[in-house]
């Protein structure tokens, strides 16, 4: 595919891309602003393409899958966990607009600057690229982004293990967390302080969460 308008028509057709405002967003944010100069003649193609440091921007069919399980909405506050390229975090600040707020952390410092370069080319107000980790001083690893808590949609970029707590402690009650599990896709709900709905959709592949 040669052109991001190709691209979404491609999403479109094989049932990846559904919803009127996300596909808006994929029609919007260019992938080819976040690939590395190197990979930039394949930056329409529906494949993951290495952006250094053992990580990758993902596959746009599983971009778009996870954001349709995730269906982020205008003025809602968003949690992107791995951000890498800044992808995401463009296209979930696209979604939901100036009355909205975008976070999106990732570990490697240098992916950090990088995705903060890609997302300033929209020039987003509400969108920010974090480091993670703790703050300078504190011992131990911190998951997600507490201090910004409670979050009304989070979306998790790379794998886990098992289901974080920390992700659903983040989310605000009726808030949705989409994270990969293993070679899972979990939706989950929260529906009160001690309950949520998860729903599984199996059959992906992703680099590990650095826990």
């Amino acid at each position: 595919m040669e052109s991001q308008i190709q691209l979404v028509e491609h999403l479109i057709r094989v049932g990846a891309l559904r919803t009127p405002h996300i596909v808006a967003a994929f029609r919007a944010i260019d992938r080819n602003d976040f690939v590395p100069p190197e990979w930039q003649s394949a930056a329409y193609e529906d494949y993951p393409l290495s952006i250094g440091h053992g990580q990758t921007i993902s596959q746009p069919y599983t971009v778009a899958f996870m954001l349709e399980l995730l269906q982020p909405q205008v003025g809602e506050k968003i949690l992107d966990v791995g951000s890498g390229s800044a992808w995401t975090t463009a296209l979930l600040a696209h979604i939901a607009g100036r009355q909205g707020e975008v976070f999106g952390t990732e570990i490697i410092p240098e992916l950090t600057e990088f995705g903060k370069r890609n997302v300033a080319k929209y020039h987003f107000d509400h969108a920010q690229i974090l480091q993670a980790g703790p703050p300078a001083g504190e011992a131990g690893k911190k998951l997600g982004l507490p201090k910004e808590a409670p979050f009304d949609k989070i979306l998790a970029s790379a794998a886990a293990n098992m289901l974080p707590k920390e992700f659903i402690q983040q989310l605000q009650i009726g808030g949705t967390l989409v994270i990969p599990v293993r070679n899972d896709v979990l939706r989950v709900q929260k529906i009160s302080a001690k309950e949520t709905a998860v729903e599984t959709f199996p059959g992906f592949a992703f680099v590990p969460l650095m826990q």
